[in-house]
């Protein structure tokens, strides 16, 4: 059997190029777990969903897709938080994964506060959040969705 440690949840091992991740396996990963979790929720299994929650937030896969989808797919991607970073190069993108895979998700650092116009002569506070806390909040929130989205699925 193929040694998974390196691949598979939680890797900490040699991190591969960027273009070198197979996305197609990392998404699938994610998705089985969201499943997964999905399942347990509608059956009532709090024990289970929440194991599986902290396997999801343990994730390797979890973080690439999150690290992705913060630096290639959403809007603000070159909006750069209070620390003044933006990872846009591959190279940048895979020093993102390995400081996220030390970071702890649940200690937030300052957001940028900027005005934006809104009315004729008014100002609107606005708040960016820093690289690494987009990618903490896209990681959290893609182990939470799926248990909501069973609770509530019947009312939606």
């Amino acid at each position: 059997m193929k040694d998974r440690v390196t691949t598979d949840i939680g890797a900490t091992g040699p991190h591969p190029e960027w273009a070198d991740i197979d996305w197609k396996r990392a998404r699938r990963r994610g998705k089985n777990l969201r499943q997964r979790i999905y399942r347990a929720t509608e059956n009532g299994q709090w024990k289970k969903v929440r194991s599986l929650m902290k396997l999801m937030l343990r994730s390797h896969s979890t973080l690439l897709v999150a690290v992705r989808h913060v630096t290639q797919e959403n809007r603000g991607k070159e909006t750069p938080g209070m620390d003044g970073q933006v990872a846009l190069t591959p190279a940048q993108r895979m020093h993102l994964v390995q400081e996220m895979s030390d970071h702890t998700r649940w200690k937030a650092q300052p957001a940028r506060r900027v005005s934006i116009p809104k009315a004729p002569g008014k100002l609107r506070p606005l708040g960016i959040p820093t690289m690494q806390n987009r990618v903490a909040q896209a990681s959290v929130k893609n182990a939470l969705e799926p248990s909501w989205e069973a609770r509530f699925e019947a009312s939606s």
